[in-house]
């Protein structure tokens, strides 16, 4: 099993080497900006590609938070799908393994079908050899991937797309703790929707479940028992990215040795 963490991305060999990380998630650029992809890599993207492929290092990409391609709003939905086409273009010119993208939302007046649709037009549209994973979300009652129904209704949308066979998914585990879904089962649950779990979020969270905050902690260090975590991780037999924005290495180092 592959495990790292949420590296920056211009010294990511480095600090991926330093945590014993065989695989990073990184930004291409200001996670909040909507300008696309940019490299402050030394070299730029292809030496990124050559010097991860050098290290055995893999690389997935974060997409930017601003993106929420199920928007009923036109000055949202319309950009959110161009600022995914360049990050998924970005990814490819770095050999990244996927693209992470929210679930997104629509607004409390809304009909949420219509949010679902969005997100088929949006594969659709896009043209990418990079996988899109789909991650679920913590918080929102109008949210596409808080909850299984949730899930299931944005998976059914997006099969029915062209290319919608390709896209994957990613289980975080605060924001399913945070959305009210059981950890204990989360993984058979998901995989029953999706038929696949391309990459685990591994998370502690903050707060208690179900309250919608999506608010990080240490694997060891929140409220979900250390064991749930461990377990989920291992009954998911898939790739993992730490995102506990704290001293990441023990992080790292401790989910390697549950799972090992």
């Amino acid at each position: 099993m592959r495990i790292g963490a949420h590296l920056g991305q211009a010294d990511v060999i480095d600090q991926a080497a330093a945590i014993g990380a065989d695989q990073a998630q990184i930004f291409l650029g200001d996670p909040q900006s909507w300008k696309g992809a940019t490299f402050d890599y030394p070299g730029g993207p292809e030496q990124l590609k050559a010097d991860a492929a050098a290290a055995d290092l893999d690389l997935y990409v974060h997409a930017p938070y601003v993106i929420n391609v199920a928007s009923t709003n036109n000055r949202v939905r319309i950009p959110s799908r161009k600022l995914l086409q360049k990050i998924v273009d970005g990814a490819g010119q770095v050999g990244a393994k996927g693209v992470i993208v929210h679930g997104g939302h629509v607004t409390a007046n809304d009909d949420p079908a219509v949010g679902f649709d969005n997100w088929r037009k949006a594969i659709d549209a896009l043209e990418t050899d990079v996988p899109v994973l789909i991650e679920n979300t913590a918080g929102g009652e109008s949210s596409m991937a808080r909850r299984l129904e949730r899930i299931e209704r944005l998976w059914a949308a997006v099969s029915a797309a062209d290319g919608g066979s390709e896209v994957g998914f990613c289980l975080d585990t605060c924001h399913a703790w945070a959305g009210g879904i059981d950890l204990a089962t989360a993984v058979a649950d998901v995989r029953a929707i999706t038929g696949r779990i391309d990459l685990v979020h591994a998370n502690n969270s903050r707060d208690t479940a179900g309250s919608g905050a999506d608010r990080h902690a240490g694997l060891t260090a929140g409220t979900i028992d250390p064991a749930v975590l461990a377990d989920l991780v291992r009954a998911a037999d898939a790739p993992v990215i730490c995102e506990t924005h704290a001293d990441i290495g023990p992080d790292v180092a401790w989910l390697r040795a549950q799972v090992s």
